[in-house]
């Protein structure tokens, strides 16, 4: 086998056992600006296709070859994946109609018989060239594609361990950059914040507060993201969800007073645990739901995506006025959950910044299911 160098539109490898045949062509490609190597036989030309250096664009085989025939080293390209999409033109003195039809059947790109007409071999060459190109195109196309949709996966998965999932998604999608922009709609807002936390953190030690906010930080990520919330922060003791958006949530009063009840129950052992060493922690809930402005807030560099309206500021109220593992609701939030919850009065309440008490109930609990009859 004789290599005659490299060519910008790929190499064709000749196979003949013939080395005039073989040297005819190879000086006929040259002629055309084609480079060419060559094979004596199957064996070696399926040896030259599989070197990992191989640059082979196309291949003119010869039928009658002693060993391995044509016909076999055709079929042999042909079942192997790496090497199927190579074109094959099959130039032999067998023209029986028979034998064409054969190696079209294997999956011949084009069959010329001997000898060979320079014109037309010139033509079909460089036709197949052409379509190896274009397979290459587009199998670096597919790998670019795979490549940047494993990169945007990298990526939201990266954003989700900073953001809510459902931001993250936002964030790296071309429909979520209206969104970004703001838009107005009714949402439910969450705040909650421990009863006692501060008395806590003055008495504790740093790494006890610290190991205290990262079991309740990891217990209320949880219950958000099984919920369907979005996280707009931490802050401490104290955060903010809400719902509604950017995924639209008929439920979203059902689901935040579902969340925050098993809020309640899942920070009970937790308060149970510290209460043991003398540390009295207790969960305040507010909700309230309203219409309000969402969508991306902040300065260059630092964005984040938030709720602002009188139902933020409510639920931040009644967060802060809730007693420990009480969850206040706002009249709007409690029309939409009435029959789902069993509530308790607990009065206008005079909260910071509002000319008007507002009437507040304490969620007690969820109503059972009713029975099947």
């Amino acid at each position: 086998m004789s290599a005659n160098g490299g060519g910008a539109n790929g190499v064709a490898l000749v196979v003949d056992d013939s080395g005039v045949n073989r040297m005819l062509l190879s000086r006929h490609l040259e002629s055309i600006g084609i480079s060419s190597r060559e094979a004596e036989d199957g064996a070696a030309a399926l040896a030259a296709l599989r070197d990992g250096s191989s640059d082979i664009a196309v291949v003119l085989l010869d039928v009658m070859m002693p060993g391995m025939d044509g016909y076999e080293t055709l079929a042999a390209i042909k079942s192997d994946e790496a090497l199927r999409h190579v074109p094959v033109i099959m130039i032999s003195g067998v023209d029986e109609l028979d034998s064409v039809a054969r190696c079209i059947e294997l999956g011949a790109a084009d069959f010329l018989p001997k000898p060979f007409n320079p014109v037309i071999l010139a033509a079909r060459v460089r036709a197949s060239l052409a379509d190896k190109r274009l397979h290459d195109a587009e199998v670096e196309h597919s790998r670019r594609q795979a490549a940047l949709l494993d990169t945007i996966e990298r990526q939201k998965e990266e954003l989700s361990r900073f953001l809510s999932p459902q931001i993250a998604a936002l964030v790296s999608s071309a429909e979520g950059q209206q969104l970004l922009a703001g838009h107005r709609r009714e949402a439910t807002a969450v705040f909650c914040d421990l009863r006692g936390f501060t008395a806590f953190s003055d008495s504790a030690e740093p790494e006890e507060v610290l190991g205290m906010l990262r079991d309740y930080h990891a217990m209320m990520g949880a219950l958000i993201v099984e919920h369907g919330g979005t996280l707009e922060h931490f802050a401490g003791d104290g955060l903010m969800v809400f719902f509604n958006d950017p995924v639209p949530q008929p439920d979203h009063v059902a689901r935040a007073v579902r969340m925050a009840v098993a809020m309640r129950e899942r920070f009970a052992p937790l308060a149970a645990r510290w209460a043991k060493l003398g540390f009295e922690l207790g969960l305040g809930v507010g909700i309230a739901t309203g219409y309000a402005t969402l969508g991306r807030i902040g300065f260059e560099g630092r964005y984040d995506y938030g709720m602002v309206g009188a139902a933020v500021i409510v639920a931040s109220r009644l967060s802060s006025a809730a007693e420990a593992n009480q969850i206040l609701l706002n009249p709007r939030a409690h029309a939409a959950v009435d029959e789902l919850v069993e509530a308790e009065e607990v009065g206008a309440l005079a909260l910071k910044g509002f000319a008007r008490p507002i009437p507040t109930v304490n969620v007690v609990g969820l109503r059972s299911p009713a029975p099947v009859s």
